[in-house]
């Protein structure tokens, strides 16, 4: 539109009564809680790999003793032949230092406060019974 075409209807238009509002940066509690859990979250991730390295290199540390220690084991386990037996002087066995055992005949026999006795009316003919509990 030209500036011809406006002038008749410039009187028409209203002075603004406010001022232009400007936006205002607004920072929201969940864009800064969701920063925040992302560096807790990198935080963590970090501890996580540490842990893991330092398990790896213990297992490795572990892995190399074992490995040298049946090094070492091998080394000493090594089958050597016994020595000689000197046959100058007989073989004399020494009488055993332990007592020998003493036999116990074996308690067949009940005591007598385990024997129960039967004393009925049709028994009274017969001795006494012992019966086992």
């Amino acid at each position: 539109m030209s500036p011809s075409l406006l002038s008749p209807f410039q009187h028409l238009i209203k002075p603004p009564v406010k001022e232009t509002t400007m936006p205002v940066d607004l920072t929201l509690h969940s864009d800064v809680r969701a920063m925040e859990r992302a560096e807790f979250d990198h935080q963590v991730s970090e501890k996580l790999t540490l842990i893991e390295e330092y398990k790896m290199e213990r297992e490795r540390q572990q892995k190399l003793a074992e490995e040298e220690e049946i090094r070492r084991l091998r080394k000493e386990l090594v089958p050597k032949a016994q020595h000689m037996p000197y046959f100058d002087r007989p073989f004399i066995p020494r009488r055993s230092t332990k007592h020998p055992t003493v036999p116990k005949e074996p308690k067949f026999h009940l005591p007598q406060h385990k024997k129960i006795k039967c004393s009925s009316s049709s028994w009274n003919d017969m001795s006494t019974f012992t019966f086992q509990q």
